[in-house]
């Protein structure tokens, strides 16, 4: 136990203020996401960038181009979430059939194009967990930027592998702050199911 919190204050010591920022940003996204708050998509890209320039600097050319689609979902997510004129703003919805079709394609197609990826032209020593957690972020992203509940659930599950994989790496305070966001899915998916109740309450006994 004394060797990891002496390795998590060597890298708090060590940490930039740049990415302390992003660290910063990362924290507001979720908790601006728990609270159903679209201004979570400009902390998220301002996160994001961040961490390209931290991993483009580092020269971690992949995981910068890994980025690149949480920058882009991002934009869609944004847009997506604004209300558009003479249209009711986007609710919170489960997702469906169809959906979870896409959530699929992505998890599955988004897992084998990284694992070659990350195994042929990377120096990753576990391509295999470090595609399963990005894949089903990218689907955890994309549900999220439809409003849909179970976007927490994929974020999660994404968590949950990442938590010990930061561990394995090393990386532990970006392990400690997974497991706050982790938490903090759990807080958002009961939140927002609640929202989702809430409403359908209200539409099926109307004032």
């Amino acid at each position: 136990m004394s060797h990891w919190i002496n390795l998590f204050l060597h890298q708090l010591r060590e940490t930039s203020w740049i990415e302390w920022l992003a660290v910063a940003f990362g924290i507001a996204e979720v908790l601006l996401a728990k609270a159903n708050k679209v201004a979570l998509y400009p902390a998220g890209i301002a996160g994001t960038l961040l961490s390209i320039y931290l991993f483009v600097t580092s020269g971690l050319y992949a995981e910068s181009l890994l980025n690149l689609y949480y920058v882009m979902m991002s934009i869609y997510g944004w847009w997506y979430w604004i209300k558009k004129k003479n249209m009711p703003p986007v609710e919170i919805t489960y997702a469906n059939k169809k959906e979870w079709i896409t959530v699929l394609s992505i998890v599955i197609g988004g897992f084998i194009i990284l694992y070659v990826i990350l195994k042929n032209f990377t120096p990753s020593t576990v391509p295999f967990w470090d595609a399963f957690v990005s894949a089903t972020a990218w689907a955890g992203m994309w549900l999220l930027a439809k409003r849909k509940i179970e976007n927490w659930i994929l974020l999660n599950i994404s968590n949950a592998v990442a938590i010990p994989l930061l561990f394995y790496k090393h990386l532990i305070l970006y392990a400690a702050l997974t497991i706050f966001l982790f938490i903090v899915a759990i807080q958002g998916y009961l939140k927002w199911r609640k929202i989702v109740k809430k409403e359908n309450t209200f539409v099926a006994n109307p004032i």
